[in-house]
C-alpha cells in the first residue's frame, strides 16, 4: 500500500526522526488524517511525524486543546510499532478487542498516549 503510494505524492523515509524505528510513507494521500502504523510501516497523512495531535482522551472530550492534551505523533506511533514488536500476529486481534482506534479506553492507544508524553510505558498492561 505504501510503495504505491508514491506517485500520488507520498515520500519514503527509514525513521522520520531518531524515536520511530519504522518505514514511514508522509503524505499518505488516503485517510481522515493522521497516521496507522501496520507493523513497522507507518503510512502517514502528514507531511512528517513530527507534529502535535490530541490524545484519544482529549478527542473524545473535544476541542478546544490545552497544550497537556497534546502527544507527539511519531511517539504515539513509535509505541504502536514496540507493539505489534511483541505482540506479532497477536497484535491487530489483540487491538481490535480492546476497541482499536474507536475508543478513547483503548489501552493500546491509551500507552501510545503515555509513551508520547513520558518516553517509556508502551506496552498496554
Amino acid at each position: 500500500m505504501g510503495l504505491a503510494s508514491l506517485p500520488f505524492g507520498s515520500t519514503l523515509s527509514l525513521g522520520d526522526s531518531a524515536n520511530v524505528n519504522a518505514i514511514v510513507f508522509n503524505n499518505f494521500p488516503i485517510g481522515p488524517g493522521g497516521a496507522i502504523t501496520i507493523g513497522n510501516v507507518i503510512l502517514n497523512t502528514e507531511p512528517t511525524l513530527d507534529v502535535s495531535v490530541p490524545t484519544y482522551a482529549a478527542m473524545a472530550a473535544g476541542p478546544p486543546y490545552a497544550p497537556s492534551d497534546l502527544v507527539n505523533l511519531g511517539s504515539h506511533e513509535s509505541a504502536h510499532t514496540n507493539q505489534y514488536q511483541v505482540l506479532g500476529p497477536l497484535f491487530l486481534p489483540a487491538y481490535l478487542l480492546a476497541g482499536g482506534a474507536f475508543t478513547a479506553n483503548s489501552p493500546f492507544e491509551s500507552a501510545a498516549d503515555n509513551y508520547a508524553r513520558t518516553g517509556s510505558g508502551w506496552l498496554p498492561w
